[in-house]
């Protein structure tokens, strides 16, 4: 088994409604997000993937989140931005957009240099 790990950042805000605490109210985070994917099998170049298409299609998912208002997107019209519900959001997105024999092992996401939360299948 081959893996292949990617990491991007994306900044954004949120507030966790129902919270009792600080997190309800608005705040925001550099957070970092890292990927893991694997195969079985190695490409005709000796690759997982091209990281080049990895890191640009986790662009694509993470630039609706940067510099944005999490609570308003889509995703989290009824779910909290939490870290975990990021991760899964990640994790779902990108499973879309990837060839069927690569898996996504996790999406961890840092919302600080020390905390993390993470989601896989």
């Amino acid at each position: 088994m081959y893996e292949l790990v990617v990491h991007k950042t994306f900044a954004g805000a949120h507030n966790l409604r129902g919270y009792e605490g600080e997190c309800e109210k608005l705040h925001g985070h550099n957070w970092k997000v890292e990927v893991t994917l694997k195969s079985e099998k190695l490409n005709e170049l000796g690759m997982v993937m091209d990281f080049k298409i990895v890191k640009k299609t986790l662009n694509e998912i993470l630039s609706r989140f940067d510099h944005s208002y999490l609570n308003e997107l889509e995703e989290f019209n009824q779910e909290n931005p939490t870290t975990e519900n990021v991760s899964k959001v990640i994790y779902d997105n990108l499973s879309e957009k990837l060839p069927p024999e690569i898996l996504i092992t996790k999406v961890k996401t840092w919302e600080s240099e020390n905390c993390a939360a993470a989601y896989y299948a």
